[in-house]
C-alpha cells in the first residue's frame, strides 16, 4: 500500500459523534508528503473528565473551534490536492484501531446528517497482531510504532498518532 490517508481522532467524551480533533497524514506512493490538524467543537459538547486525562483538551481549547462539516469540507480538499482524480470515499483510509476511528467518522456524519460514503479503512492493529504475533509486549500504538522504528512522541495528539500509524503502515502493510 503506497497511497493512503492515516487518520486519527480524539473525543471530547463516550459519544463518537464528539470528535475534538483529528489528524491525518497523506501518503502518495510511499512517502508522507502532507499533513493535517485540526481541533473541532464536538457534538454533543461537553467533555468527560476521563477523555481530558487521556488527551488533554478541554471546552476552552474548542469552544470556538470549527464545527465538524466545515472541518471535514478543509480535509477533503487537503485530500484531493493529491489525489485529484480519486472521488471521496475512494482513497484509502488508515488507522490504528480502525474499529473506533471509523465507528468516530460514522456517528459524526449522522449527527450532522451528512451522507457517509463507502470508506474503505485498513487497521494497523490487525495488521500488527498479524505480523508480530506475541513477540510484542502489546500492540498498543506506541509499542508498534517502536517495532518499526519510530518513536511516537506526545502520544494521544490526534496528528502524532496518525503519523505514527503512517509511518507502521508504511512498514507492515
Amino acid at each position: 500500500m503506497t497511497d493512503f490517508v492515516a487518520i486519527d481522532f480524539e473525543t471530547a467524551n463516550g459519544k463518537r459523534s464528539s470528535v475534538c480533533s483529528v489528524g491525518v497524514v497523506i501518503v502518495q506512493g510511499g512517502e508522507i508528503v502532507d499533513s493535517y490538524y485540526s481541533l473541532i467543537r464536538p457534538m454533543p459538547n461537553y467533555y468527560s473528565m476521563y477523555c481530558q486525562a487521556v488527551h488533554g483538551l478541554g471546552y476552552s481549547d474548542t469552544a470556538e473551534a470549527e464545527l465538524f462539516p466545515d472541518v471535514w469540507s478543509a480535509l477533503q480538499a487537503k485530500i484531493h490536492e493529491y489525489f485529484p482524480y480519486i472521488e471521496d470515499g475512494e482513497v484509502p483510509f488508515v488507522a490504528h484501531n480502525a474499529r473506533f476511528d471509523e465507528g468516530c467518522l460514522r456517528a459524526v456524519f449522522a449527527a450532522y446528517e451528512m451522507a457517509y460514503p463507502s470508506y474503505e479503512f485498513c487497521d494497523t492493529l490487525v495488521a500488527s497482531r498479524r505480523r508480530f504475533g506475541r513477540s510484542l509486549a502489546n500492540n498498543q500504538l506506541q509499542t508498534v510504532s517502536a517495532a518499526c522504528g519510530y518513536e511516537l512522541q506526545n502520544h494521544h495528539n490526534a496528528l502524532a498518532d496518525a503519523e505514527a500509524c503512517a509511518w507502521i503502515a508504511r512498514e507492515i502493510l
